[in-house]
């Protein structure tokens, strides 16, 4: 865990730029949502600050575990801030597994690369605990590995 006690954090840094990053975030989070052999399934996806999201994840055995949300701050190059707390038209829901403040950031790297963080901030410690439990590290490490070659491959694609 981080400095603060309820958040919970990745970081890497992406061989890809910013925007390709940016772009693979955006356009492409169907590829990179959720580690494989799971899929995502795009229901509603606003993105702007105060837009809808919904993606499902599909396992290989039938599984579906929803995320429904809202977006709470789109800043483009640079963060997204969501949370499963509100709903549709910022209604407070039960969210499931637990509650999260969910964010993504990047900026420059060197020789062009990006820094990516993700972090999942919680209402308190034993839900961070329980995340942290479930596999938060290494889900969302995969999703970002996930998330770099999808970026690579925009980049090479448009270097071509």
């Amino acid at each position: 865990m981080s400095a603060v006690d309820s958040e919970l954090a990745i970081e890497r840094t992406l061989d890809a730029p910013r925007d390709a990053v940016w772009r693979a975030m955006t356009d492409h989070i169907a590829e990179w949502w959720c580690p494989r052999p799971w899929t995502t399934e795009v229901i509603a996806l606003d993105w702007r600050s105060g837009g809808r999201f919904n993606l499902a994840m599909h396992g290989p055995d039938g599984e579906v575990h929803g995320g429904d949300g809202m977006l709470l701050e789109v800043a483009p190059g640079e963060r997204i801030v969501f949370t499963n707390a509100l709903g549709k038209d910022w209604q407070p829901q039960a969210a499931r597994p637990m509650a999260i403040v969910g964010m993504f950031t990047l900026a420059d790297a060197p020789d062009g690369r990006t820094l990516y963080r993700a972090s999942a901030r919680h209402w308190n410690e034993a839900d961070a605990m329980k995340h942290d439990e479930m596999g938060f590290a290494q889900g969302w490490g995969i999703c970002a590995d996930q998330l770099e070659q999808v970026a690579r491959r925009l980049k090479e694609t448009a270097d071509a």
